[in-house]
């Protein structure tokens, strides 16, 4: 049975479905996605994709959430409490991606989503299969409000080689013909030590620019991100606002980041609590 969202909760701005995977390490996925939205003045509800046996030095093992669990995470949610926005992260495979995306058409069709297309841990593990990127690309890259792929991922998704800022230029416009609404291209595996980010929509380009940090402690940099625009969005900024408050969020996470484990470690998702001390 389907429960209506209540009135009082639809005027509730800040409610965020975070769709991912579970990182048993506390750096990235599920986990990463639960911290970020929170610190940044969001409520977060999850559907849980997979569970990842992980921590800082890999990826050990991942086990898939049936897809009957999945549909009815985000139908139990979406169909209760509601949702302004909606953040995927890692869908691993066919199977998921196709019950993942039916499920959003069913349930949030109306919902704005920031579609992070993960595809390998910081690791280096894969966590897309192979057989599955064109279903990702066909799915879930039309009609997404925002596509937030690191550089490899832009390039495999895009077709386009993105070793500089004219390829993240070049794969934004691509994914935008395949049909994102807009997509924001990372540049922290671009070669440089300054960083850019390149944002394009339907109606202009912003190029976000930071020196780049030296660090290991990488680890859910990317989900970290995307969960803060999400978050962001949900609180009714515009996007390319929501884009630099996520940025600023992250780098700041980054900086202070206790490092932790003896390989990638996590981000400092609490840092603005340290602030507030």
């Amino acid at each position: 049975m389907d429960f209506p969202v209540s009135e009082k909760n639809a005027h509730i701005k800040s409610r965020v479905l975070s769709v991912a995977g579970s990182d048993s390490g506390g750096g990235a996925g599920i986990q990463a996605d639960i911290k970020a939205i929170s610190m940044t003045g969001g409520y977060v509800m999850t559907a849980v994709t997979a569970l990842t046996l992980q921590n800082t030095l890999g990826v050990y093992g991942v086990i898939p959430t049936p897809p009957q669990a999945i549909r009815e995470q985000i139908r139990l949610t979406l169909t209760d409490i509601g949702a302004d926005t909606i953040k995927t992260g890692m869908l691993g495979d066919r199977k998921t991606i196709e019950t993942v995306s039916q499920a959003l058409a069913d349930f949030g069709a109306n919902v704005p989503r920031v579609i992070d297309p993960v595809m390998v841990a910081t690791s280096g593990d894969r966590l897309l299969s192979a057989d599955a990127v064109d279903v990702l690309r066909t799915l879930m890259v039309p009609g997404a409000a925002l596509l937030t792929p690191n550089a490899p991922e832009a390039e495999i998704l895009s077709g386009k080689a993105v070793e500089s800022v004219d390829g993240q230029r070049r794969a934004a416009e691509r994914l935008m013909e395949v049909g994102a609404k807009a997509v924001l291209v990372k540049g922290g595996h671009v070669a440089g030590d300054l960083i850019v980010d390149v944002l394009q929509t339907e109606y202009d380009e912003v190029f976000f620019e930071a020196a780049r940090i030296e660090t290991t402690n990488t680890h859910g940099t990317g989900c970290t991100l995307a969960s803060a625009i999400a978050s962001y969005l949900a609180q009714g900024r515009a996007l390319a606002d929501a884009v630099d408050a996520g940025r600023t969020y992250l780098l700041k996470a980054i900086e202070t980041a206790p490092g932790l484990g003896q390989g990638h470690g996590p981000v400092n998702h609490g840092w603005p609590l340290e602030v507030e001390r």
